[in-house]
């Protein structure tokens, strides 16, 4: 059975960092590419990152270009969202995604799966 499990998540500064991680089971791991998404309150789901099966073409939101990175350690089939720089607007739950396919489409659309959520909140 295909598992996402994301952890990580919890209450930060502005300015501060946290690192996600998404502990993925039940299917071949490298052969996809993963990514994140967010939804914070009232808005809808965005589209944040996704790296490529075999840790190659990386994509991101421009809302977070340049204060998260996306790795993906296929031995122990995590991946990772290091988020520096954080903002108030970064607030959300934050999920682990799966795509159908092995490389990122720019829009996200091929979403397949994804797991229940991790919750980040910047507040001061």
């Amino acid at each position: 059975q295909l598992q996402l499990e994301e952890s990580g998540g919890g209450l930060v500064q502005p300015g501060g960092s946290l690192r996600l991680s998404c502990a993925a089971s039940g299917f071949n791991f490298d052969g996809y590419a993963l990514g994140w998404f967010r939804q914070a309150p009232g808005k809808e789901r965005e589209g944040i990152s996704c790296i490529s099966r075999r840790r190659g073409a990386t994509i991101y939101a421009d809302s977070v270009k340049g204060r998260f990175t996306i790795s993906r350690d296929n031995a122990k089939n995590v991946v990772y969202l290091q988020m520096n720089d954080l903002k108030p607007e970064d607030t959300a739950v934050y999920y682990c995604a799966k795509f159908t396919s092995t490389w990122c489409r720019s829009d996200y659309s091929d979403m397949q799966y994804w797991g229940k959520g991790t919750l980040v909140s910047v507040s001061s």
